[in-house]
């Protein structure tokens, strides 16, 4: 996700990481993590930001190699997804790394409307709230999504 503006940020540790712990997963899981599903969640992880599938088929395109076809990347995105492994932000229509892919949970996110920046809110009482008030108007809750917008603490400085 969004690295803290605390500290320094160590990227290429932060992306080795991600990319281990998918591995660890999918062995734990059994299940494939193919060199394609393995370099979209590189790529994925690559910025901290949000990125669609079609700047994904791009970035893969650079390799030199054939164009990966559009169904291809949407299915490896699908797979991503279905592991834990990155979340797809419906008001962006774009994906973004998880930060917690050990434990499959519901997405809740701050997104900067300014630089795009992407934080998730591993907020536990948040999802339960959120269980709580559909079951009391009926609901069986299968999936949330939240996504809240508004400015990053960097930007707010800005402006």
């Amino acid at each position: 996700m969004t690295p803290s503006s605390n500290h320094a940020h160590n990227h290429d540790q932060c992306i080795e990481q991600a990319l281990v712990r998918a591995s660890d997963i999918c062995e734990k899981r059994e299940t494939r993590f193919t060199p394609l599903r393995r370099k979209v969640l590189e790529l994925v992880w690559g910025g901290h930001k949000p990125i669609t599938a079609y700047e994904l088929l791009d970035l893969l395109s650079l390799d030199g190699k054939k164009r990966v076809a559009p169904p291809t990347i949407y299915r490896a995105l699908d797979f991503l997804i279905e592991e834990g492994f990155v979340h797809r932000l419906e008001s962006l229509n774009a994906f973004i790394g998880c930060s917690d892919p050990e434990h499959l949970h519901q997405g809740h996110f701050l997104i900067c409307t300014q630089c795009r920046t992407v934080k998730e809110i591993n907020e536990k009482t948040l999802h339960d709230k959120i269980k709580d008030v559909a079951n009391n108007e009926g609901y069986q809750l299968d999936h949330s999504m939240l996504e809240i917008m508004g400015k990053c603490v960097n930007c707010n400085q800005v402006s």
